[in-house]
């Protein structure tokens, strides 16, 4: 399946806004497609941490 563009992208989040959106909705929307893709791209390129190592860290950052 072809990787799809920005811009086709772009179209589909915005059908998909109702008609009284704002600004604030369509910036929120970008920012989470764009989390979403840098999460992504952190587990394919191996930059995540298990999380049993998270639970260890926490607890240990507690005390």
């Amino acid at each position: 399946m072809p990787a799809t563009s920005v811009r086709d992208e772009t179209r589909r989040l915005a059908d998909q806004l109702p008609d009284d959106a704002t600004w604030e909705d369509v910036l929120y929307q970008v920012y989470v497609r764009q989390s979403i893709e840098a999460g992504l791209e952190d587990v394919r390129a191996g930059r995540v941490v298990p999380a049993d190592e998270v639970r260890r860290r926490v607890v240990t950052a507690r005390r």
